[in-house]
């Protein structure tokens, strides 16, 4: 076998793992499980260092098993957290768990038969029907109380300022436990893998695993990956406006493929290793190209291109990288009327706008008008009338004279028109 761990070393995707882990990983197959709480109906790229660690397991050619949590994501898991979630319905819950699945479908193949084929499972399925005193008996046996208020999760929520832990979120390690206790029955599944966060959680799964099975030589493992942040210190994951979700109609890809590509140098360093499959050979080569030259950003543009690929499609990359040149390269009418409304108003985020009739590009609009009047874009008709002369106007991109008549055939998405003057001031009309 090939060396997992070595790979996730060099790659800043290693944070700790219990002895004997990277010598069971080299020894042969190994079945491991990565768990999913359905929080939301999808995941943000919060989520994808899991992903991608299963994907690295698969590759090496372990045997990768996703949990959605069905039955822990009505708990809520305690750790990281300063205050108890609050708890989902059960509809809400059924709605997120299937939009978990989707997404995770999408890079694990699940219907695949190769002998190392990935599998999802919902401990929900075996969880429902284990009623609390068979719990108590068969699993809250197993472990004590003094074990349990050892794990940080536990002691950072005691020694805090708010109202302490329920009872109900301080079992959630015995139950995560019980996972790894079910997949290691039913499927030998002798790893968890996870955040470093989750490392109470995990060893107490590794713990459980032991004492349930006091007869046999059971082996049962951890390996966590660092939580990533970005080099200001500041939490990976999120945006001005929010989570950066990996479902396009929760984050469209031209906003995704931004993200990677605004990334400092230091950060690009980093994720094109923790994000991507590129190999050590490649990456050096594409950082030593950066430093002779960053104002190429030749490492942000490689990271946004792979993960963007990764995560949506090629053909979905073209339509960002065309979006993206429509702001900043030599974009034409045709190329804006190619943009859905969406995508149209992220590239132009920010933008002042207007609203004009419908009713009034039916016998057109002359220019002078259109800059004045009708928009505000300019102060005066002077001003509108010298911007002109100065051939300083674009319609959609294009450069127009005071001859100019807008009618409904210029019209964006059957909705908008691009004012420009100049290179970077941009105005919208939006007809209603």
């Amino acid at each position: 076998m090939k060396n997992l761990v070595e790979e996730l070393r060099w790659r800043g995707l290693y944070h700790d793992s219990m002895p004997g882990t990277e010598e069971q990983l080299l020894a042969g197959p190994v079945t491991a499980y990565i768990g999913f709480d359905p929080t939301a109906d999808s995941l943000h790229i919060g989520s994808m260092v899991q992903i991608i660690l299963l994907t690295h397991l698969k590759n090496f050619g372990h045997k990768p098993i996703a949990l959605v949590g069905g039955a822990t994501g009505m708990i809520g898991d305690p750790s990281g957290k300063s205050d108890e979630r609050n708890l989902l319905n059960e509809a809400q819950l059924a709605k997120n768990v299937e939009g978990i699945k989707s997404v995770l479908s999408r890079f694990l193949d699940f219907n695949s038969t190769e002998a190392n084929a990935p599998i999802m499972v919902n401990n929900y399925d075996w969880m429902k029907d284990f009623t609390f005193i068979d719990f108590a008996r068969e699993v809250g046996k197993r472990i004590t109380v003094n074990y349990m208020m050892a794990k940080d999760s536990v002691k950072k929520r005691l020694s805090g300022e708010g109202e302490g832990m329920s009872f109900t979120e301080f079992t959630y390690q015995l139950i995560q436990g019980y996972d790894f206790y079910h997949l290691h029955k039913h499927y030998n599944c002798v790893l968890q893998m996870g955040g470093s966060d989750q490392w109470g959680n995990i060893t107490t799964g590794t713990e459980l695993v032991r004492r349930m099975n006091p007869n046999l030589e059971t082996k049962a493992f951890a390996l966590t990956t660092p939580l990533i942040t970005k080099s200001d210190g500041s939490k990976f994951g999120k945006s001005e406006g929010g989570n950066i979700w990996l479902d396009a109609d929760k984050t469209s890809v031209y906003k995704f493929y931004q993200f990677w590509l605004n990334t400092s140098d230091e950060d690009a360093e980093k994720y094109i290793k923790i994000f991507t499959f590129l190999d050590k050979a490649v990456i050096d080569a594409l950082i030593d190209e950066h430093k002779t030259a960053p104002h190429l950003r030749v490492l942000q543009r490689k990271l946004a291109d792979e993960i963007t690929v990764f995560v949506h499609s090629e053909s979905e990359l073209n339509k960002a990288k065309q979006a993206s040149n429509i702001l900043f390269g030599n974009a034409t009418a045709d190329d804006l009327k190619q943009l859905d409304t969406t995508t149209f108003l992220e590239v132009f985020d920010g933008v002042p706008q207007a609203e004009i009739s419908k009713t009034d590009l039916a016998d057109g609009i002359d220019i002078v008008s259109l800059l004045n009047e009708k928009s505000g874009f300019m102060k005066s008709n002077g001003e509108a009338r010298r911007a002109l002369a100065e051939h300083s106007i674009a319609v959609n991109r294009e450069k127009v004279g005071e001859d100019f008549s807008l009618t409904a055939k210029d019209l964006i998405n059957d909705t908008f028109v691009l004012l420009q003057r100049g290179k970077k001031n941009y105005f919208i009309l939006r007809m209603v």
